[in-house]
């Protein structure tokens, strides 16, 4: 990446600063310096420290799905009053929240499916060749890419999860012909008990240490002379005539060209200083890692529980849920052992007492995953505002998503021009 140069473009003076420090906040600044535009980053905490730092780390095209889905909504509903499901709801007393549950039921047809994840799949058809020119600029991205192996207990389930699979797919990337069943399912991974029954393996899906990931684009950002503020607070913006001169932060205030809201789960916070709404939802995910006598090679999928499992770092990264609580991050231990009871069925027994998690099991993290009600992000300019953007929503893709979705925004900041893949993401898609 060549350094930021201090022309400011069509943008006028000063530089375009980008509120967030997760993965879509940092690949939106690389992408913006890339172009030769004075960058800054405001981070209230530090470098990949939210959302970005305890996910699965998945760079993947087959699970790039809007969450809103045919049945969900039926399925969420049977788990009221269970808090081991994979998908908890639990109804908060809250308007906002009811209007953003039925504004996801809405969402939840099969033509709202098909449409999301087409925006999705185009969004992300130049994923993985980013992520390499990412690693060819000398950005730490630790992309692997060993594959996921999604692990059944039933072959009728597996069969039908490949047939939808294929369909979305429709020839956008490899998927197999047919599952393996029997005796030979769990030899896909050495990781995986006997008691899996079927399987498949659908090749070149990737993984990252997503913290790690995170700190790499946080040194590329600082060789090219990005400034980074950590531990700052955007506390509000000083703007007039349509125009953001400076945001207003703990450290003081920061005079720029434009500025981008890429802040997870506060971005609602921020926007709604901007006079723009933005209904987002916390969709909790628990994970922790684990030393398992078998390690996987793969990424897995845990078909029938909807947990995951990932090798990173040199251990194991076991996650899953999603839990409708509310916008807040408050782990709940019963979700955690949800989680690794779930694991057992297709890592076997390696555990086996929930009392002896506690001296297993590292890291404990709940992530408040940013979701709104039709699945898909926001990627587009504020509304009323020239020079304010937001790249926000993203949900459990960040990690996939974040150079492409920095990679389009900065096209649009830079020529003024909206991307034709960035239409199914825009602000007033919500207003209808």
């Amino acid at each position: 990446m060549t350094g930021a140069s201090g022309t400011a473009g069509p943008l006028g003076e000063g530089p375009v600063v980008v509120v967030g420090g997760g993965v879509v906040g940092l690949c939106t600044a690389y992408y913006l310096a890339a172009a030769g535009l004075p960058v800054e980053v405001v981070e209230r905490r530090g470098l990949g420290s939210g959302a970005s730092r305890g996910n699965a780390g998945w760079v993947c095209l087959s699970h790039s799905t809007p969450v809103p889905a045919p049945g969900v909504v039926r399925y969420a509903l049977r788990s009221l009053g269970q808090p081991d499901s994979p998908l908890y709801l639990r109804p908060l007393p809250d308007p906002a929240f009811v209007r953003w549950l039925w504004r996801f039921w809405r969402s939840s047809t099969p033509a709202a499916f098909r449409r999301g994840y087409a925006a999705i799949a185009e969004l992300n058809r130049d994923t993985f060749d980013l992520f390499d020119g990412l690693r060819e600029d000398g950005v730490a991205t630790t992309l692997t890419r060993p594959g996921m192996v999604h692990a059944f207990l039933s072959p009728a389930e597996a069969r039908h999860h490949l047939a939808i699979q294929r369909q979305m797919a429709d020839g956008r990337y490899p998927m197999p012909d047919d599952v393996t069943i029997g005796p030979e399912a769990h030899l896909l991974d050495d990781a995986l008990s006997p008691g899996v029954r079927a399987a498949y393996l659908v090749e070149g899906e990737g993984v990252v240490d997503p913290e790690a990931f995170a700190q790499g684009l946080g040194e590329a950002l600082a060789d090219a002379g990005v400034k980074v503020h950590e531990n700052a607070e955007v506390t509000g913006f000083r703007s007039s005539a349509g125009r953001i001169a400076a945001l207003r932060t703990t450290q003081g205030e920061i005079p720029c060209a434009a500025v981008v809201v890429a802040a997870g789960m506060r971005s609602p916070h921020l926007l709604r200083s901007l006079g723009q709404p933005l209904p987002l939802q916390a969709g909790k995910g628990y994970s922790f890692s684990v030393e398992l006598d078998r390690a996987p090679r793969h990424t897995l999928y845990f078909g029938e529980r909807r947990a995951v499992a990932s090798p990173i770092g040199g251990t194991t990264r076991i996650g899953g849920t999603m839990e409708l609580s509310g916008n807040n991050n408050r782990l709940d231990w019963r979700r955690i052992v949800a989680v690794a009871l779930a694991s057992r069925h297709y890592l076997g027994r390696w555990f086996d007492d929930p009392d002896d998690l506690v001296g297993l099991i590292r890291d404990p993290w709940v992530g408040g995953r940013p979701f709104l009600p039709d699945g898909l992000p926001v990627i587009d300019r504020v509304p009323g505002h020239h020079n304010a953007f937001a790249a926000t929503g993203h949900g459990m893709l960040g990690v996939t998503l974040g150079p492409a979705t920095g990679h389009q925004l900065a096209e649009y900041i830079r020529t003024g021009r909206r991307p034709e893949a960035l239409a199914p993401f825009r602000f007033d898609r919500l207003s209808r």
